[in-house]
């Protein structure tokens, strides 16, 4: 490797290290977060599940596109769109309904409107197509998605389900997508003159954080006594 090749992969290395370091210590703290699954009742599993679904069948593609649509380098084009691609080639939302279903967890009117809010946040920033904050986004739910599924699969398990298809692939395919994502922000961190800061940059990554948090927050049943919840 030539000495200016050598300086390009560490000025490379050295724009994307700190937003990866930041991006690992937000999964680390989500994921820590989690409630144990067998402290759970049948039904707060199932709400777990039915949530996650009824933001992944609907949006990951919406998401993804909206990527693709907003960034300008040709590498980021052609990593996103490969993503894009085995998305849809393989069916993957039709995967996560064989998993929902299996586990008795298809999205009710109640796990719909659990998500709505979060969920409209993340639409409403997706919305602005800002290429470098879309693209950390996806690549911090990838990065999750990878270390979350022997959670989910947990969860779908004590549930008596063993169509775990969903969880299986995720849990391999995601580790690609998420280092592919950081090549394609690298890349368009290269084209920028002036590149957001990083507290700009992990606006997405927060809001998207709210909305999963709200995915795996353990729902109370709420019991009535005269009329006033107890």
């Amino acid at each position: 490797m030539t000495p200016a090749a050598v300086g390009l992969e560490t000025s490379s290395e050295s724009r994307i290290a700190p937003i990866q370091a930041h991006i690992d210590r937000e999964i680390e703290e989500l994921l820590a977060s989690l409630p144990d699954p067998g402290e759970l009742s049948t039904e707060q599993r199932r709400g777990i599940i039915a949530r996650y679904t009824a933001v992944l069948e609907g949006n990951f593609i919406y998401w993804m596109t909206a990527a693709h649509l907003a960034v300008a380098s040709d590498t980021a084009h052609a990593i996103i769109e490969d993503n894009l691609r085995e998305e849809v080639r393989d069916n993957h939302p039709g995967m996560l309904r064989r998993f929902a279903i299996a586990a008795g967890a298809l999205p009710t009117d109640t796990d719909v409107l659990a998500v709505h809010r979060e969920l409209g946040a993340v639409r409403r920033f997706v919305a602005g197509l800002s290429p470098t904050r879309i693209v950390l986004m996806m690549a911090f739910f990838e990065g999750f998605i990878t270390r979350f599924m022997p959670y989910l699969a947990d969860l779908a398990g004590r549930q008596g389900s063993s169509e775990l298809q969903y969880t299986d692939v995720h849990g391999v395919v995601d580790i690609e997508h998420t280092e592919g994502l950081f090549r394609a922000l690298d890349a368009e961190l290269a084209l920028s003159a002036a590149p957001p800061s990083t507290a700009a940059m992990i606006e997405g990554v927060g809001t998207l954080r709210a909305l999963l948090e709200r995915i795996v927050e353990v729902q109370v049943p709420v019991s009535l006594t005269n009329g006033v919840a107890a």
